[in-house]
């Protein structure tokens, strides 16, 4: 509470003209004027995440938050912020500063909209359409048009500041920086030695009237707000809001989710979250860490405490123990009876099954775990790998040796030429002036280039052989009665100069000369090392088997794997191949451009590769993305064209570049892309499916298309694309797993066959998979048959 009272007392000036601007309206008896009645008046700029944060927590009072949409959601500044959000998500998060704020308040009328929120008055069925299926069977969807989702944008802005902060370590989904990956990794980092663990399978059923009481009643622990909490029931009442348990449709991108479904879900589940801490805190406190350390080796005995991990994205719930398998069961116990008894959750209890970590495999947020040993997550290198390490460490010592030998000669060269110059204007009797003395410097440059010059002279035998040879021949002062006739001087000096001829020239000896000397010089340890190198080389691998044999014995680690079995079913239930497993072509993107084709591709093997770059076998994905759907968007520009493979490769190459009119494109990754991805992104990605089932098809006549249908886009330069989506291109059931992928979502059949205006760059961005559905306004679709 201190620390709120310090964050109020500094109050950016802003915030707080915002706030007297509010108390003043809310004062008067009439309504007020807006806070841009006045044409002249510039538009208030949207309100950032501290300041919002700063606001909220000024209403809290009494351990409740007060007034939340009257004083906060209702205000002109929180609703551009809500229309800033919505904008950056349809436009990319670098485009914040193309957001204008004066277009935002001329089409959505911000001023009209805070009066009708703070009195009230904000009809939420009027803002909602619903979208029929052309099929007689099925039901209809309800969609929020963009007003509406300005307003949900905002309520969902101001409930992550009252509850984000709130909800447990693990909890994910639906909040910054606590997605898939961030889940993953925590499995893969912190869990140790599990022995059982449970997947909460819950039975399909919607969020029903009995389900939005209890979310009030959690609502009401903190909120004291009664329009908010009516707003939220009209948006369940009014079917904007709608979710499933146990479904494929939250955090996935659809149209048939909302941008509140997220923390909605995350509200609801608190209790649990909190119910499974206290667990966890009551476990921890009944077996204590041994020492400081949770695992420690005293003698022969490893001393493992009991832990209990639980990971909960959305409404998955993954429950982990390191214990019993009594302990499992009765946390399972406890788990179902909270959920069926406390929040009225039907649970599957089919699904619902303890498991053993070490030989059963667990299914969870689309990935497969399984406990195994460090040694499975980290093996040793073969001795082929060993081999080449060692073939690559020396060709790059010899690279390293070739550019340094490289500059050595260039410096040589250059060395010898400047001496060169030197001798010739000393030769020519003239003198140098310097303004100040550089012998010393030239001295031991000369100096440090001829004793490199005589030491590589030295090592090399040939050389030695032909100088000594060419020295040695012909001695004829070695004759008695020739050296009687000479000086004694001079044939001193000459009997030196042939020991010296001898001694420096004599091939197998050289070596031998300069490893003395630099033993002499100081490097008289280097025998003794390299005697023991070959010993304590072996003391160190013995040393590491040791630790990787008692390392495989006491622990366990957590290995994540993609569920390759069924991306090959999704590969060929989609046509990227035939039943064979090889590529083939697919007829239904015949109608595209070249360039909307590679872009249809190159979404599905990013959206790919990004959702399992987590994983252990990720290798596999890889060479699903770099070889089916390679090809097959080969043979289908090709078919597309009427040519052969071999003509579509070397009209587009392996890379698949199209051009734009002036230059080549490339937006499928290449293969150096894909072999450079890894456990690299801490991302929330969402899955293929948004992409995978979606296909835009463009019309073949021009019909008169207003602007483009992203949120805040207003391009006029649109074209109208068709909606089609796989499964009733194939004909099939969703709900039939014999006949669909378990696992992959769909999106609503009411938005198949509609026509949607869109711009150049948005519809770039749907094939990419860098925008959803749920970043357009599907409710301002073209009505055409």
């Amino acid at each position: 509470m201190l620390s709120n009272l310090r964050r109020l007392a500094s109050i950016p000036v802003r915030v707080s003209q915002i706030l007297s601007s509010l108390r003043s309206q809310s004062a008067s008896a009439s309504p007020s004027p807006s806070l841009f009645d006045e044409p002249s008046q510039p538009p208030p700029n949207p309100i950032s995440k501290s300041e919002l944060e700063t606001l909220i927590l000024n209403k809290y009072e009494r351990h409740r938050f007060r007034d939340i949409v009257r004083d906060v959601v209702s205000s002109p500044p929180v609703l551009l912020s809500a229309c800033r959000n919505l904008f950056s998500r349809s436009h990319g998060c670098g485009d914040l500063a193309a957001f204008e704020t004066r277009s935002a308040c001329d089409r959505l009328s911000i001023d009209e909209l805070s009066l009708e929120l703070k009195e009230d008055r904000f009809d939420v069925r009027a803002r909602c359409v619903e979208m029929r299926p052309f099929r007689r069977t099925g039901e209809s969807l309800i969609i929020a048009d963009l007003k509406l989702k300005v307003v949900m944008e905002a309520v969902r802005m101001a409930l992550e500041v009252i509850y984000d902060k709130r909800f447990v370590t693990f909890s994910y989904g639906g909040r910054v920086g606590m997605g898939r990956h961030t889940a993953i990794r925590y499995l893969k980092s912190s869990v140790e030695n599990p022995n059982w663990w449970f997947r909460v399978g819950l039975c399909r059923g919607r969020f029903g009237p009995r389900h939005v009481e209890k979310l009030m009643e959690v609502f009401e622990e903190k909120v004291d707000d009664r329009i908010l909490l009516d707003l939220i029931v009209r948006f369940f009442e009014s079917g904007v809001v709608r979710f499933e348990f146990g479904g494929l449709c939250m955090g996935r991108g659809f149209p048939q989710e909302s941008c509140l479904d997220s923390i909605l879900v995350n509200v609801y589940f608190h209790g649990l979250d909190r119910e499974i801490q206290d667990l966890r805190l009551e476990i921890g406190r009944s077996n204590p860490r041994y020492g400081g350390e949770e695992i420690i080796d005293t003698g022969r005995v490893f001393y493992k405490p009991v832990k209990i991990y639980a990971v909960r994205y959305l409404d998955e719930i993954l429950v982990i123990t390191s214990g019993s398998k009594k302990l499992a069961l009765n946390l399972k116990d406890r788990v179902v009876d909270y959920l069926e008894g406390n929040l009225g959750v039907n649970v599957d209890k089919s699904e619902t099954v303890i498991h053993s970590a070490v030989s059963e495999k667990m299914e969870f947020i689309g990935m497969v775990l399984r406990a195994v040993t460090p040694s499975v997550l980290r093996p040793l290198m073969s001795e082929k790998a060993i081999r080449a390490r060692k073939k690559y460490l020396r060709q790059r010592e010899m690279r390293a040796l070739e550019l340094k030998n490289a500059r050595e000669t260039i410096r040589k060269k250059l060395g010898l030429k400047i001496f060169n110059h030197l001798f010739k204007k000393l030769k020519r009797g003239k003198k140098f002036e310097f303004e100040y003395n550089i012998e010393d410097e030239v001295r031991d440059i000369f100096r440090e280039w001829a004793g490199e010059t005589v030491q590589e002279f030295f090592g090399s035998q040939e050389e030695c052989w032909s100088w000594h040879r060419k020295l040695t021949s012909g001695d004829f002062m070695s004759l008695k009665r020739i050296s009687d006739q000479l000086p004694g001087e001079l044939v001193e000096a000459y009997d030196r100069f042939q020991e010296n001829v001898d001694k420096y020239l004599m091939p197998g000896r050289t070596n031998k000369i300069y490893e003395e000397e630099n033993i002499i010089e100081g490097n008289r340890g280097e025998v003794e090392e390299t005697d023991g190198d070959d010993s304590d080389g072996e003391q160190e691998d013995r040393r590491r088997y040791e630790e990787r044999t008692v390392e495989d014995l006491t622990k366990l680690c957590m290995k994540v794997d993609a569920p390759i079995r069924l991306v090959r079913e999704a590969v060929r239930m989609a046509g990227f191949t035939n039943s064979m497993g090889r590529p083939r072509p697919i007829e239904l993107l015949f109608c595209l451009e070249d360039a909307e084709i590679v872009k249809w591709y190159a979404g599905v093997g990013k959206r790919w590769l990004d959702f399992f770059c987590c994983c252990h076998n990720f290798k596999m994905v890889k060479t699903i993305v770099n070889y089916h759907l390679r090809f097959s968007c080969i043979l289908t520009l090709a078919e597309k064209h009427e040519s052969t493979k071999r003509e579509a490769i070397r009209h587009y190459t392996k890379h698949l570049k199209v051009s734009n009119g002036k230059v080549d494109e490339v937006h499928f990754p290449t293969e150096r892309e894909i072999k450079m991805m890894g456990d690299r992104n801490l991302s929330d990605p969402m899955p293929v499916d948004g992409v995978l089932c979606l296909a835009l098809l463009r019309l073949a006549f021009d019909v008169p298309s207003g602007s483009c249908v992203a949120h805040f886009c207003d391009r006029e330069d649109t074209h109208i694309y068709r909606v089609r989506l796989l499964q009733n291109h194939l004909n099939v059931d969703p709900l039939n797993e014999k006949k669909w992928v378990k696992g992959m979502g769909v999106i609503h059949n009411s938005l198949n066959h509609r026509c949607l205006p869109l711009c150049s760059r948005h519809v770039s961005d749907l094939f990419l998979g860098r925008i959803s559905l749920q970043d357009i306004d599907c409710t301002s679709y073209v009505d055409i048959p």
